[in-house]
């Protein structure tokens, strides 16, 4: 499904992702030559690049589109289109993160009065009818997930092509180097500064710490949850919809940087996590660097499934601790 909007290729060509398509990816070598002077007779390097190719042949972007990877007489063997216009690609932006955020917030408050609600009918009323911390924590990690869904499945809905796509470049080995050294890298850098920040006296308590004690608990269900749901909708959110947008629309450093900030400062929003003073800065830097690399190995690779997995064994290794600690 196509998103509204003056923005990006909005059906542009991608590679599919966990349960979406992917934007063009950059490829690390030139394409093969081909003959003809339209898609019909290009021939792709990349099979991450090889999606929509309808929508490439209707962008408005290229009269004369080339698929990246591909080649064609007396051109270039990189062509890329051209960067769209920036003011309405970021109002395109500011409105997926906008709608996303207010879908949150609706849904949490929308969960919290439902559980008191339930929790009066049982005869509970005042602090017994509140919620729990693990109530608490399920109403917003729903109200999350399905604000991702939402987002993406009218924003920037993918469709089968794409998706086969995807699947077909996660297969390479590239995309197992990174989904294996991604978390090494990731949590090997967090640690180290975490490490400097708390020699020098900041507080760097992330939010997600409050998952500790429900961990423990119940760590089959709740790993489940922080290991393999929870990546699989912030990817769609953060990667797909947000970052793949100004990708598709020839901006991917852009796009890197924004959706970087933006899912940095979701999971340590100003004033409400569990971080204080200038820690809070160095949460943002630990969370922005996970974003621009899972962002990056998502271009590199052209399939969402390598951000996916590459986040998932990121979040396991951060969960052990919380398993471990009394």
């Amino acid at each position: 499904m196509s998103e509204p909007g003056p923005d990006a290729p909005r059906d542009g060509p991608a590679a599919a992702d966990v349960a979406a398509g992917d934007p063009p990816e950059e490829p690390e070598s030139a394409g093969s030559g081909a003959s003809g002077s339209g898609l019909a007779g290009s021939q792709v390097s990349d099979p991450a690049a090889a999606g929509s190719t309808r929508a490439v042949a209707s962008s408005p972007l290229s009269p004369t589109p080339v698929l990246p990877g591909a080649s064609r007489p007396g051109a270039a063997s990189h062509a890329y289109p051209r960067p769209a216009p920036l003011t309405p690609l970021l109002v395109a932006f500011g409105i997926d993160l906008l709608l996303a955020l207010a879908l949150v917030a609706g849904l949490s408050v929308l969960g919290t009065v439902g559980w008191g609600f339930v929790q009066g009918l049982r005869g509970l009323d005042g602090a017994q009818a509140a919620p729990d911390l693990n109530a608490v924590i399920a109403i917003s990690l729903s109200a999350t997930a399905i604000s991702a869904l939402a987002v993406y499945y009218f924003r920037r809905n993918a469709n089968a092509v794409e998706r086969a796509a995807s699947w077909r470049a996660l297969w390479r080995g590239s995309s197992w180097g990174w989904i294996v050294t991604a978390p090494i890298v990731l949590t090997t850098c967090s640690t180290l500064i975490a490490a400097a920040a708390l020699a020098q006296g900041l507080d760097v308590t992330p939010t997600n710490q409050v998952l500790g004690p429900a961990i423990r608990a119940q760590p089959a269900l709740w790993l489940t949850f922080a290991v393999l749901i929870a990546p699989a909708y912030e990817e769609l959110l953060f990667r797909r919809v947000l970052f793949g947008r100004l990708w598709a629309a020839g901006r991917p450093w852009l796009g890197l940087a924004l959706s970087s900030i933006a899912f940095a400062l979701v999971h340590e929003p100003p004033g409400l996590g569990a971080g204080r003073g200038a820690g809070v800065l160095v949460l943002w830097i630990v969370y922005a660097f996970m974003g621009a690399v899972l962002a990056w190995i998502y271009r590199r690779s052209g399939s969402l499934w390598v951000p996916y997995l590459a986040h998932a064994g990121n979040n396991l290794l951060a969960s052990l601790p919380l398993l471990a600690t009394g």
